[in-house]
């Protein structure tokens, strides 16, 4: 397995493990009829459009199998909203079930916050629905819950949860 900065020719890879794992991470959560009319080509389009016009200090990692190509990604920058004093935000780090409890989402986790090292970064956040089961990932990378608001998905509303990292070098 191989860790390494996501390209333009990623996006439809990358896509596909954003549908996959959302299905499978949210099944039971969210609501299903949402989850089913979920579309793979916006989610296409959307890192197509990102991974060509990505602003400098943001990044985009892939986990890639050497045989299976990418099995997981994970995305930072700038925190989007500018509160609560963390500088760098975690958009997004989503990795196929299969692949998952080996060691794969630990390397994106930290091959990202390496990335907003080098970007000058010292702090993260990041925002996760209260019933993920990856808080407990979270957690475990030493992430510490500070705040939480509602959001609407599918016409319901569900809590997120805002993890920090104050010492991003730490994590």
């Amino acid at each position: 397995m191989t860790i390494r900065t996501a390209r333009p020719a990623d996006a439809l890879s990358i896509a596909l493990v954003h549908l996959k794992s959302w299905r499978t991470t949210y099944w039971g959560i969210l609501p299903d009829d949402f989850l089913r009319c979920l579309r793979l080509e916006p989610r296409e389009h959307f890192w197509v459009a990102r991974l060509r016009t990505q602003e400098p200090r943001e990044c985009v990692v892939v986990a890639e199998d050497a045989s299976k190509g990418v099995i997981g990604f994970a995305s930072a920058g700038p925190q989007r909203e500018d509160i609560f004093g963390y500088q760098g935000e975690l958009y997004a780090i989503y990795l196929l079930a299969e692949h998952q409890q080996q060691g794969v989402g630990r390397a994106l986790f930290k091959a990202v916050s390496s990335e907003l090292v080098s970007r000058n970064f010292d702090s993260m956040m990041l925002w996760v629905l209260e019933a993920n089961p990856a808080c407990k990932f979270y957690q475990a990378m030493g992430g510490t819950p500070f705040t939480t608001k509602r959001v609407s998905f599918g016409g319901m509303e569900f809590t997120e949860v805002a993890y920090g990292w104050k010492e991003l070098r730490a994590a």
